[in-house]
């Protein structure tokens, strides 16, 4: 179908290049201060490299809202029309006119076509550059800060800076502001072959599940693929192979998948599904290293219960890597992107996607700046009119946010800024709309 667009005005002039260069730039986008724990050591090197992302603003995004609105809507008589890959770039893409005010910007500061990348809307600009070029275009000064208690350290600046005139068509540009990656929500329960007797209830080894139907005492203590199925009262369901649905798992921060942790799961909890294999896609550089010592514990859970639950329904895992190819530093060991833009710019561009993507992993959503969580919860917007399925994990610490295993609520109950007033702690991206 023919999608219509809305026609926004753009006063922005084009200018010719090195325009830009030496005129006045008003703050874009600050924070206070950094983030709890993260303390600044000194300034970044010149010549280190950073990879920008620049989001473009998306003057049709209302009209994309609308469309997920009507096609999430079972009572809604488009329920289910769900958008082409084709019909959703259209209502993600930039004006016209901010596509030429960014290039003449960037080709200002020697970026072209052949330096930068483009996302499939063309509503993302990625560009690699020296601290020394990026403090010129934003008018800004790049920092080293370490946290406390990892001792991660990254390059970042509380503050960046634009032409007047390149406001309206830039949406957010990163790394700049945001010093967060996302943690997986690490699982506290652990396998065990065995069920001891004192786990089982003394009234007749059952317990009521929330549909109020009974779930083995057991499941109180040990999860597994049975206990999964009683409590969500699926026994007796089977999947199907040939319907078309397929179901996707993420993986971030160098959390692998071990496929021999995996038979073993299969042949213990589900032995119809030993042997069959799941789908790996590789991003930005994502690794699904093989070697025992590499196994992640969050990406074997979610890989094990996931396929074991769904099989034989067709299984892809997504591996997306933090760490574009550079010559590492003593004090960069890793880069910090943000693995949510890179993952996104890939499945977008992608004419065929699995149904339903499943993530456990998430940030304290007052880490994110919310220019940023604002457009990468648009692009999860996009993937549902396309009729993806897209589940989040809550966080590990109710309305204390992620918290890790270590720290009690009341620990983490409080804002990241310099007021440090008590406060709930919502969890990104699973907050958003």
């Amino acid at each position: 179908m023919r999608l219509s667009l809305l026609a926004l005005p753009f006063t922005a002039a084009l200018v010719s290049a090195g325009h830009y260069k030496g005129i006045p730039c008003r703050v874009k986008e600050s924070i206070q201060s950094p983030p709890r724990g993260w303390n600044r050591q000194g300034s970044a090197p010149l010549d280190h490299l950073l990879e920008l992302k620049i989001a473009l603003t998306q003057p049709y995004f209302p009209v994309l809202e609308k469309h997920l609105l009507e096609v999430s809507n079972p009572n809604h008589e488009r329920y289910g029309a769900y958008l082409s890959k084709e019909e959703t770039e259209e209502l993600m893409a930039p004006h016209p006119e901010t596509l030429d005010v960014v290039n003449e910007w960037l080709s200002s500061h020697g970026s072209n076509d052949e330096h930068l990348y483009r996302s499939s809307a063309q509503d993302w600009v990625t560009i690699r550059v020296s601290v020394a070029v990026a403090e010129e275009m934003l008018d800004t000064k790049y920092h080293i800060y370490t946290h406390s208690e990892t001792g991660e350290s990254t390059i970042r600046t509380t503050s960046y800076s634009l032409p007047e005139s390149l406001h309206e068509h830039v949406e957010l540009i990163q790394p700049t502001t945001m010093f967060t990656s996302p943690r997986p929500f690490r699982s506290t329960l652990h396998w065990s072959k065995t069920v001891s007797s004192d786990s089982m209830s003394p009234s007749n080894g059952t317990i009521t599940g929330p549909a109020g139907n009974p779930v083995d005492a057991s499941c109180n203590a040990t999860i597994t693929i049975d206990c999964l199925r009683q409590i969500y009262n699926a026994v007796g369901y089977n999947t199907s192979a040939t319907n078309g649905n397929q179901i996707a798992i993420t993986s971030y921060l160098e959390e692998y998948a071990n496929n021999q942790d995996l038979q073993q799961f299969f042949q213990l909890e589900n032995p119809m599904a030993h042997g069959s294999n799941y789908t790996f896609v590789s991003i930005n550089g994502g690794l699904n290293n093989q070697t025992s010592a590499a196994a992640g514990v969050e990406a074997n859970l979610d890989t094990q219960f996931a396929y074991g639950l769904t099989y034989p329904t067709q299984a892809t895992l997504y591996s997306t890597g933090g760490l574009p190819p550079y010559i590492p530093e003593a004090q960069f060991p890793t880069n910090g992107n943000e693995p949510y833009v890179n993952w996104l710019h890939y499945v977008l561009s992608q004419k065929h996607l699995p149904q339903t993507i499943s993530t456990s992993y998430g940030d304290d959503e007052q880490t994110v700046p919310p220019s940023y969580a604002k457009r990468v919860c648009s692009g999860f917007a996009a993937l549902g009119a396309r009729g993806v399925s897209l589940l989040f994990g809550s966080g590990d610490g109710g309305v204390a946010g992620v918290m890790s295993n270590n720290n009690s609520a009341t620990e983490q109950c409080f804002s990241n800024d310099i007021s440090n007033k008590t406060m709930f702690i919502p969890t990104f991206p699973a907050a958003c709309p």
